[in-house]
């Protein structure tokens, strides 16, 4: 590491230390702020991997019904709950946003695994990684029969300082010191699982298995056929894939490095700017990460105890300014790490080709319009089940339905968009009926 960054380095690990971060935190953060000293900016160019031609397809797996059983209730169901839902003006978890007929994210994620537990005789325990912002909402509304037995129902994820982009000083911002600080990445997982001792722990209970997924992706569900598939594959971990379109061309996407064969997940901040038509292009890199994970418990121990409790991710050096509102703020880095790159520590680890209906995140207030309407029916499962092939394609006016609050005030109601192509809707429009909507609509003032 070059000498000039040295301080920065102890005055990081000191503002980590009186924050009260763990002696493992620090030594991650140590881990990759000395490869961002060194000059790693994270890239991945496109002469060093290839692209991912085949994988196993769900449907092509068999199980019984009693192997599903057996590995479901061997199963865990980890949540990645730390998000506010800042892109749609809120503050506040947002998993407890309404999402359809009165019920949040979290009422439904809690309905989802209910029914798994009851249909399949499964303990199935869900836990959920929160953030500092999230914690107290999300526990507030968990029901307490949830819980199962003394096993943790959530547990926090890490911040680092936000590092000054030119010095690597940790960065001073008194008129908001919280922007100071960030969350690490979905990569932080493996360093809080270790440092908690959840892993040894869900083992001693009897579990072996560990699925994982974001808590605004509703199809996500608890999935016995995956489940079954996973425990008889003997894969110490894998990843759920979807088929790219043109509308994920900003996702991370599965490829195979060139130098030892290995899979990697390759996101958008890794790749150089000369390889950006490569990386958006579907038909070439034609598997994405639907950031849905399943775990082989003991390896995923034993991977962590080799490492020092550093699971030893790729690098992403996030550039933003200290306050993300303000672009005239101070230049900082994040040094970030992508939770599903762990795909490249293992040995044998696999992806699988599953319906696209496994990934339907709700990011804004567009989605949020079409789950509500009746182009999904949920069941009594509590899974959104689209009835329409393609769904239409909706465009909401940013300045009047970006935050929830003013999409709240303007869609009163639902239109049936059963027959439609297109909804766009440009100005201070009011939608307040459940009228049949057809084709291609567009509604102004």
């Amino acid at each position: 590491m070059a000498t000039r960054f040295s301080q920065s380095l102890a005055r990081t690990e000191e503002k980590m230390a009186a924050a009260g971060a763990s002696d493992l935190a620090i030594r991650s953060m140590r881990h990759y702020f000395l490869k961002a000293a060194d000059g790693a900016t994270g890239y991945m160019p496109e002469s060093t991997i290839e692209p991912l031609e085949n994988v196993t397809m769900l449907g092509e797996t068999r199980s019984t019904i009693d192997d599903q059983s057996d590995a479901l209730d061997q199963t865990v169901i980890l949540k990645l709950n730390g998000g506010l839902g800042t892109s749609m003006g809120m503050n506040h978890a947002k998993s407890l946003l309404t999402v359809r007929d009165g019920m949040s994210f979290l009422d439904i994620i809690v309905q989802q695994v209910r029914f798994a537990r009851q249909t399949y005789g499964a303990r199935l325990p869900l836990i959920f990684m929160n953030s500092f912002r999230t914690q107290a909402d999300t526990l507030e509304n968990v029901p307490s029969d949830i819980a199962v037995a003394d096993l943790p129902l959530d547990f926090i994820q890490g911040m680092q300082p936000k590092l000054a982009a030119d010095t690597l000083e940790p960065v001073e911002w008194p008129a908001h010191p919280e922007l100071e600080w960030y969350p690490p990445g979905h990569g932080d997982i493996y360093t809080v699982l270790q440092e908690r001792d959840i892993i040894r722990q869900l083992l001693d209970h009897g579990y072996r298995y560990m699925s994982t997924s974001n808590a605004d992706n509703l199809g996500a569900f608890p999935s016995p056929e995956l489940a079954g598939w996973f425990a008889a594959s003997g894969a110490p971990f894998a990843m759920e894939v979807a088929t790219r379109t043109k509308a994920d061309n900003k996702g991370g996407h599965l490829a195979r490095r060139v130098s030892d064969g290995r899979i990697v997940l390759r996101e958008v901040a890794q790749t150089p700017l000369d390889d950006m038509d490569a990386f958006t292009d579907e038909t070439k890199h034609r598997f994405f990460n639907t950031n849905n994970l399943w775990f082989n418990l003991e390896a995923l121990d034993q991977l962590l105890k080799a490492g020092d409790g550093i699971a030893g991710l790729p690098l992403i050096v996030n550039h933003k300014t200290v306050d993300p509102a303000d672009p005239t703020s101070p230049p900082v880095i994040q040094l970030e790490t992508a939770m599903g790159a762990i795909i490249e520590q293992f040995d044998g680890a696999q992806a699988i080709l599953v319906p696209r209906t496994r990934f339907l995140p709700v990011k804004n207030t567009q989605d949020l319009f079409l789950v509500r309407s009746n182009a999904f029916e949920f069941g009594v499962d509590g899974v959104p089940r689209g009835v329409m092939d393609p769904m239409p394609s909706i465009h909401l006016d940013p300045t009047y339905f970006r935050n929830i609050a003013d999409f709240e005030e303007r869609v009163i109601a639902i239109p049936n968009v059963r027959e439609l192509e297109s909804l766009t809707v440009a100005g201070d429009v009011r939608i307040n009926t459940d009228s049949q909507l057809r084709g291609v609509v567009t509604l102004t003032t």
